[in-house]
């Protein structure tokens, strides 16, 4: 993998820049009426839906944390408060999650956040060679190793994606 050109440089991609990590750029012409803004990107830009993740803020016992989950499914807030040893977990205010990270919703990303939040990865993850996050604005993603990801946002891991029900049904695709 190789870095692309400044042009499309965001607070995420300077991280990246900066710590020597390979990535790539996938831009793509974010629609304004799409429904859910991480299976625009996977449609758009043709990618496995379980391959590109979604950053999402949540608060957890008064603290904000990113949980970071396939956009093939869904976070578990279960999951994701047991991930923290905590009791309970809610999805962030929007406008919250925007002040926190210095990004707009639909992209934000898990890296180069204004204020650094505990993270957590869906466990899901680690088997991949490679995985797309918000590149920091909508319409851009970043591939990148998850090995990276989690070591610039000193990210655990943990299962705290669902599967959608339409796709549990299917057996999942043979290498």
């Amino acid at each position: 993998m190789g870095r692309k050109g400044t042009s499309q440089g965001t607070p995420a991609t300077a991280v990246l820049t900066a710590a020597g990590v390979p990535f790539v750029l996938h831009p793509y012409t974010h629609d304004p009426s799409a429904a859910s803004y991480g299976t625009e990107a996977a449609e758009a830009l043709g990618i496995d839906p379980a391959r590109v993740f979604k950053t999402l803020m949540v608060e957890v016992e008064g603290r904000l944390a990113v949980g970071v989950v396939p956009v093939s499914g869904s976070l578990d807030l279960k999951a994701f408060a047991a991930a923290l040893d905590a009791k309970k977990a809610t999805m962030a205010d929007p406008k919250a999650a925007e002040r926190r990270t210095g990004y707009v919703l639909g992209g934000i990303s898990p890296l180069g956040q204004r204020q650094a939040s505990l993270t957590v990865i869906d466990g899901s993850a680690v088997a991949l060679e490679t995985m797309l996050v918000s590149g920091g604005r909508r319409g851009l993603d970043i591939e990148l190793a998850p090995a990276d990801l989690i070591r610039l946002t000193s990210a655990i891991t943990a299962p705290i994606g669902t599967v959608k029900a339409w796709e549990a049904s299917f057996p999942p695709p043979t290498k």
